[in-house]
């Protein structure tokens, strides 16, 4: 039995080995690199698009709607993107920053709150929600 589970454990490593070889061969990575490059470099000039004509509330609000479900890594950076590239071109919002805690490279627990509570309240699925709300943070500390 021992023998079989050995024999079994080095039959996923030398598969995985093969996979992970092929890929780093292949051009995958590269190509999957380059894609996203692209979508985050269209995300950001659709932001400042957006931007260009709304305030900085509506640029935040529309992100968090577009995002609403995302639940993977890539849609967060993308919607990052947007937000980032909207904020820098739009016009000011009275009080958009009001109440927004200052920006830490590592954030506190009251800022962990603070993100946690802004998502469930309005509502929005997906754990980037709160790294959205970081964007927030860094952009009204930001002089």
């Amino acid at each position: 039995m021992k023998k079989m589970l050995w024999i079994g454990s080095l039959v996923i490593v030398l598969v995985g080995a093969a996979v992970l070889y092929w890929m780093s061969q292949s051009g995958w990575v590269d190509d999957f690199n380059q894609e996203q490059n692209q979508v985050f470099q269209q995300k950001t000039e659709e932001g400042t698009a957006y931007g260009a004509t709304t305030d900085q509330q509506q640029c935040l609000e529309k992100t968090l709607a577009d995002f609403d479900g995302c639940q993977a890594f890539r849609c967060t950076v993308a919607a990052g993107k947007f937000l980032r590239a909207c904020l820098d071109s739009a016009s000011p919002s009275e009080g958009f920053c009001d109440g927004v805690p200052e920006y830490r490279d590592e954030p506190t627990e009251d800022d962990k709150k603070w993100a946690k509570f802004i998502c469930v309240d309005r509502n929005v699925r997906g754990e980037g929600c709160r790294m959205l709300m970081r964007q927030q943070q860094l952009f009204c500390t930001s002089p």
